[in-house]
C-alpha cells in the first residue's frame, strides 16, 4: 500500500491518476511530478517499489504545497478577505456566490435550502 502525504493511493490505478487523490494535485501536476522523479506514469501503484515512493515524496515535499498546508493557506486567504471587509470577503461572510454569479435564481449550493417567506402559522 503506497502512502504519500497521509493518503493511501488506490492500488489498481495508474500512478498518474492515483496521485490526483492527494488534495492539491491534479492530472497536470501529477505528470510534472512523475517527470521530475523520472518514473513511468503508466505503472500501477501496486507495482511501485519503495524507491519510487521515496522519489515521489521528495519531489512533492520540495516543490508542492498539498493537503493540510494547502487547506490552511486557502482558509487564511479567505479569512484575510473577510477581515479587510472587501467585496469578496463580505460575500464569503454572507454565504453568497463570490465570483459574480446571479443570485435571483440558482445559487442554491451557496445559499442552501429555500426558505419561503410569507404565510406563517396563524395565532
Amino acid at each position: 500500500m503506497a502512502r504519500i502525504q497521509g493518503i493511501d493511493l488506490p492500488r489498481d490505478k495508474r500512478l498518474e491518476v492515483a496521485l490526483t487523490y492527494i488534495y492539491g494535485i491534479g492530472r497536470r501536476s501529477a505528470r510534472e511530478i512523475l517527470v521530475k522523479a523520472k518514473i513511468d506514469p503508466n505503472i500501477r501503484v501496486k507495482d511501485m517499489s519503495s524507491e519510487h515512493i521515496a522519489q515521489i515524496r521528495a519531489v512533492i515535499g520540495a516543490d508542492y504545497k498539498v493537503e493540510g498546508a494547502l487547506r490552511t493557506e486557502i482558509q487564511m486567504n479567505i479569512k484575510r478577505l473577510m477581515d479587510i471587509g472587501c467585496y469578496r470577503g463580505v460575500r464569503h461572510r454572507r454565504g453568497l456566490p463570490v465570483r459574480g454569479q446571479r443570485t435571483s435564481t440558482n445559487a442554491r449550493t451557496r445559499k442552501g435550502k429555500r426558505r419561503t417567506a410569507g404565510i406563517g402559522k396563524k395565532r
